[in-house]
């Protein structure tokens, strides 16, 4: 009888994100705010070369301190600066000091847009309008963000948006980058708002059919380096089920439920505290239980030390959470030059589901010529 239920869940919920796949219309989020605040700001800095290209760093302020720092190369988040509950101002990612480290082989993404499409794509391929294509592999013979060459290593042609803390960042992935078909122009757009949220929103078209995936893959640590670790921090995911993966973290196209065990987070729970139960940390994709079409909240994060809060508002279907397993301390080029031990910092990627092109049962990831693929997603950070 429970393996019935259960059936029938799954059955429900799959219906329902089918609806929900936000490829073919543009969703408004009813809860964003433009950044005027009368002292928001951006500001702009050379950040080295690559070749005759100059690498700048954006830094947006809004009227309250706030600050993000982002770079034309990979779109990459380099600071997110906000206060603890005494005041006292921290950048709450993980980030490097210097190009160098962004430009170095075992840079694990930090703070970066990732592109074509986010997350494993099962052995490099998939199917599409019966015509079998083969990508770029580079994750034990998967697809994982991208591939060799994501967008997290392209340089993104850069416009500050008149009269608000905001940038525009367009890229024009060709025809046949990385295996993908289709010539596909991506616009995406960060801004900070006075009420300290974190806008993203992406907006793509293609002339081509062509899967796509687009996320940001910061390591967020609420204790702004205090903490050498995320175990101590409190987390929520609004959700009921994950999808369940193999030893290479390929879905299996099993939606398991989180019911009771170390993967439900659906009330406030310490990272730290089942995480041993869980085969080689967090790396799993949670099925996302929303109420509708709307940008909503579906995750939280707490560090009761410094009292910083982060919220999770997206219009997405999926959220990955990532507990930085692989870090190993020998990452060179850190913020202040500390070592980066594993669960130095976590990711939360809003997404769709891993490996969609080749599990028919999960949301679509497939946009069209003629439509247009667009999603938000926003962190609110705030102390308590």
């Amino acid at each position: 009888m429970k393996k019935l239920k259960y059936t029938l869940f799954t059955l429900t919920f799959l219906l329902f994100i089918a609806c929900n796949n936000g490829t073919s219309k543009e969703t408004t989020p009813t809860e964003e705010k433009k950044s005027d605040a009368p002292n928001s700001s951006i500001s702009e800095k050379a950040f080295g070369n690559i070749g005759p290209t100059i690498i700048t760093k954006y830094t947006l302020t809004n009227g309250s301190g706030m600050q993000v720092g982002i770079l034309n190369y990979g779109g990459t988040i380099t600071d997110i600066v906000v206060p603890d509950r005494n005041g006292s101002k921290g950048n709450v990612v993980l980030s490097f000091d210097s190009l160098q480290g962004y430009l170095q082989k075992t840079n694990p993404y930090f703070g970066s847009l990732i592109g074509r499409y986010g997350n494993r794509i099962a052995k490099g391929k998939f199917t599409l309008n019966n015509i079998n294509y083969k990508l770029a592999s580079n994750d034990f013979g998967n697809s994982l963000h991208g591939g060799i060459r994501g967008y997290d290593k392209v340089i993104w042609n850069v416009e500050k948006i008149a009269g608000d803390s905001s940038l525009r960042l367009t890229y024009l992935s060709k025809d046949g980058e990385e295996g993908y078909p289709g010539n596909l122009n991506i616009e995406v757009v960060y801004t900070l708002t006075s009420t300290n949220e974190l806008m993203i929103k992406y907006s793509a078209t293609t002339d081509k059919a062509t899967p796509i995936n687009l996320t940001n893959h910061s390591y967020f640590n609420l204790s702004a380096g205090k903490d050498s670790t995320v175990l101590g921090h409190e987390l929520i995911i609004k959700a009921d089920a994950y999808t369940e993966v193999d030893d290479l973290l390929i879905p299996t196209g099993k939606l398991t439920s989180v019911s009771g065990g170390p993967m439900d987070f659906n009330s406030s729970k310490l990272i730290g505290k089942e995480i041993a139960a869980v085969k080689g940390g967090y790396d799993h994709n949670w099925a996302l239980k929303r109420e509708g079409t709307q940008l909503e909240k579906v995750a939280s994060l707490y560090l009761a030390s410094s009292g910083r809060q982060m919220e999770v508002y997206t219009t997405e279907p999926g959220l990955q959470f990532y507990s930085g397993n692989f870090l190993d301390g020998t990452l060179k080029y850190t913020a202040g030059g500390g070592k980066l031990v594993k669960h130095a910092g976590l990711c939360l990627e809003t997404q769709h589901f891993p490996d969609s092109p080749n599990q028919p049962a999960f949301p679509s990831t497939i946009l069209q010529p003629g439509e247009k693929y667009s999603h938000t997603t926003a962190y609110k950070f705030s102390t308590r």
